[in-house]
This record gives C-alpha cells, structure tokens and sequence, in this order.
C-alpha cells in the first residue's frame, strides 16, 4: 500500500517536469523498511528511524526531508499517513568545510581505480575516467553519471537540465577530450544495454550507492583522507577542488577578475556568482590569500596617505 502511494506521488511530480531518480531510490528504500515494521502509512517514528541509519547528518536530513514531501502528497489523500518535521534532525553546520585535494591525491586517486577488478572488465576504465572528468570539469557527480553518447560533442559536454533546471555547454581541455574518447571507444567495444556513457558491471547506467562504496575503498587504497577533526574527502570535493584551481587562477585585475568569476559561474552551472564567490570563503587557503592582499593593499594605501600628509620640506 506505502509502495503504491510512492508510485502515484512520483507519477504526479515527473509529470511536473522533475526527475526524481534520487527521490524514488531512497523512498524505495524507505518503503522497504516501513513495510519491513509491517507500516501501511507514513510514521514519524519509522521514518526518524529510518533516516538515521545514513551517516553524515546531511544525508540524514536528505532522507527525511524526501519521505516529508512524500507524507505531505500522501496525507492529502489519506490522513492516516503522518507527517514528520524536518526540525527532528539537526542541521548541517554553516561552517562546513570542504576538503581540497592535492594534485598528488588526485592523481593517486585516478591511478588505484584504474587498478580495480575484475581484470578485463570495463569497470577499472569506467572509474577511473569518470573520476579523472570530475577533477578536470568539476562537473557534479549526477551530471556526469546522466551523460549519455548525445551529449559528447565536438565543441564540449552538453549537460542537460541537471540541478537548477538549466543546460549548459562544458568545454573540455584536450587531455580530457582525449582520456573521454578512449574509453568511449573500448566502452563502444564491450557493449552495455543503454546509450549511458558510463555503465556499470551489469551493462545498466551507474547507481549511486556501488560508485560511493567504490569511492570510499579507493580512498583507503590510496591512502587519502583528512586528519582525526578534519574535514574528509567526498566525491563532491572534487567539484570543490575544480573550482578552488580555477579561483587560483584568476587573472590580476578588478575587471579580468569579475570576467573570470562570471566565466567560472556559467562553467559550473551556478545560478549566481554569489554562489560561486562561496568557494572563496569555504577555503581557509583562499580566504588567507584574500587577507594577505588586503593587508598588502592597506599598507601601501596607509604608507602614500602618510606621504601625502607630510608637510613640504
């Protein structure tokens, strides 16, 4: 009965234009451990229960929040069904802090998922172009397992209505376009049952949950990861990582830097450059650089008002 009412609220919002790939894995999810407590409605209990069997409290508000959009469809209908408060659930701190990766733990990174098995398989191939692309586009991890063989084109990536329902162009540097046609071409060689760039072992599109448990054992094999009070590395950082080198990059100059930010903003697919400038002070290395300038600008400035104050010998 739970499963049906999902079923008919994902129907109603696809129709709506959304896609809710996510949305319906973790209800799924969620749908199996209600009925596994023999639930046929929606419970505040189960559902806390639930969420709190992910990790990272983000991902534990994640789930709450999808089976709390859910509850409020199903209630509409039934008001046997309960709906939670996300207040159940911490927040995630606003101090949040990403983890920026080295140009040695990438390349350590790329080089132990190139060593994965089976031998012969397309999985080592599979991983290790896929996270190579997340560290030379910062593209986020949904956009690039969506690719499809359409989207590779001559001029870039063509990324597809992905986060804020907007489709943009991704230029790619010749190295990339060069490691992407490799495997697009073995990929073409071993086959697969759908037109998905990158596949899993079983010919279907890549799921979330084997790419983060790959993910999380190569950065064991690799010997990566944040002291003990650390922030520790996701795959999400590697969009973080992206856009910290771009930034570092920036041209001198008021205007060639504004150029530069709005350039970097349409690159990632942020709706505002205020969004972008949040790469700036989620980096304690940035922001110390930011400092640093200022302090140099302000002493230069105090030491010609000095001058200027000077009486005329």
């Amino acid at each position: 009965m739970l499963m049906k009412a999902i079923e008919a609220y994902l129907e109603v919002r696809r129709l709506s234009g959304c896609k809710l790939r996510d949305a319906e894995r973790l209800l799924r999810r969620y749908a199996d451990f209600a009925a596994a407590r023999g639930d046929t409605h929606v419970r505040v209990r189960t559902a806390v229960d639930w969420s709190l069997e992910a990790g990272p409290v983000g991902q534990r508000r994640i789930r709450l929040r999808q089976v709390v959009l859910f509850a409020r469809y199903a209630r509409a209908e039934d008001p046997h069904h309960q709906v939670p408060h996300l207040g159940l659930l911490a927040r995630v701190p606003h101090s949040f802090q990403p983890y920026i990766y080295t140009p040695e733990e990438a390349r350590r990174l790329v080089v132990e998922a190139g060593r994965l098995g089976p031998p012969g398989s397309l999985r080592p191939h599979t991983y290790r172009t896929l996270f190579a692309l997340l560290f030379a586009t910062g593209l986020r991890i949904s956009e690039a397992m969506s690719l499809r063989f359409d989207d590779v084109r001559n001029e870039g990536l063509l990324i597809r209505q992905t986060k804020f329902r907007k489709t943009r162009l991704v230029p790619l540097h010749e190295t990339a376009r060069a490691g992407l046609a490799r495997y697009i071409a073995l990929r073409h060689a071993l086959g697969g049952t759908t037109d998905y760039v990158f596949i899993s072992s079983t010919g279907g599109p890549l799921e979330h949950s084997f790419v983060h448990r790959t993910f999380r054992a190569l950065l064991k094999a690799a010997k990566i990861g944040g002291a003990p009070g650390q922030p520790q590395p996701r795959i999400h950082d590697m969009r973080h990582t992206f856009a910290v080198r771009a930034l570092e990059a920036s041209p001198d100059g008021r205007d060639r830097i504004a150029q530069h930010m709005l350039a970097l903003t349409t690159y990632l697919g942020h709706t505002s450059v205020v969004d972008t400038y949040w790469y700036l002070r989620a980096t304690p290395p940035l922001m110390r650089d930011i400092a640093d300038a200022c302090e140099c600008l302000l002493a230069n400035v105090t030491t010609v008002s000095a001058r200027a104050a000077s009486p005329m010998v």
